[in-house]
């Protein structure tokens, strides 16, 4: 069984979702992908199919009716790739935005160095984000100091979405007890695995703003970060973590 699972979440990535997954498939480390599609109407579970013909060995889709959030794409990730047996699971836009170049040492972070998670990181070493809007930057940067200092989390990137979890961490998180959807599930992801006692390491990377398609970012998800990482640290207060196994 191969132990490295990329999961990719979709909706209208027909001009990204072939490129990226013949550019993960290029790399001399060995990866499986699983597109968590949510009925793009633009075609790009088609597209998925079509390179299935030659890579069904490797490349897996889960379809889903409608949008329904990233963060309950990732959870139905986690699951599948959980019942099948896969070491590292990782999480990975479709947009070029995380660079598939960068799979293999997110992997060494978790498969050599100790980490439990490791995040690909936009601010641990400056601040390392290319061809997006300087206010947006600014927003996603003090808004991961602003959850750093409120969960007490020694994370610089908290709402990253470039990570990798060894088996052990979905094992032991309550999958089940993962509420937020947008970019507050990246916050709440590392926040539960941080307080189950695992090992987050970031590893830098340069993050670039996707050249196709349009982005899935918006006010509201935005907002549910900020708000919801206040009900989080809360809802800890009054929550028995699992711990992870010694």
């Amino acid at each position: 069984m191969q132990n490295n699972l990329v999961i990719i979440p979709t909706y209208n990535e027909i001009e990204n979702i072939g490129n990226i997954i013949r550019t993960v498939f290029s790399l001399e480390m060995p990866f499986h992908i699983l597109i968590v599609d949510d009925g793009s109407p633009d075609g790009t579970a088609d597209v998925v199919k079509k390179l299935q013909e030659t890579e069904g060995h490797r490349l897996f889709i889960l379809e889903r009716k409608g949008k329904q959030g990233l963060g309950t794409a990732y959870i139905a990730g986690f699951k599948w790739g959980l019942a099948r047996e896969y070491d590292y699971i990782f999480e990975m836009d479709a947009d070029f935005s995380h660079n598939p170049a960068d799979l293999p040492e997110l992997y060494n972070a978790c498969a050599n160095k100790g980490a439990d998670v490791a995040i690909g990181s936009r601010y641990v070493s400056g601040v390392n984000v290319v061809n997006w809007p300087l206010g947006r930057v600014l927003m996603s940067y003090f808004a991961s100091k602003y959850v750093r200092i409120i969960t007490g989390m020694k994370v610089a990137d908290t709402t990253a979405g470039f990570v990798c979890y060894r088996r052990r961490v979905l094992e032991t998180i309550e999958l089940g007890q993962i509420r937020f959807k947008g970019y507050g599930f990246q916050i709440e992801m590392k926040f539960t695995a941080y307080k189950c006692g695992f090992r987050l390491q970031e590893v830098p990377i340069i993050f670039i703003n996707r050249k196709l398609g349009t982005s899935k970012m918006s006010g509201g998800i935005f907002s549910e970060a900020l708000l919801g990482v206040i009900l989080i640290k809360l809802k800890s207060w009054f929550r028995k973590y699992p711990k992870k196994e010694r």
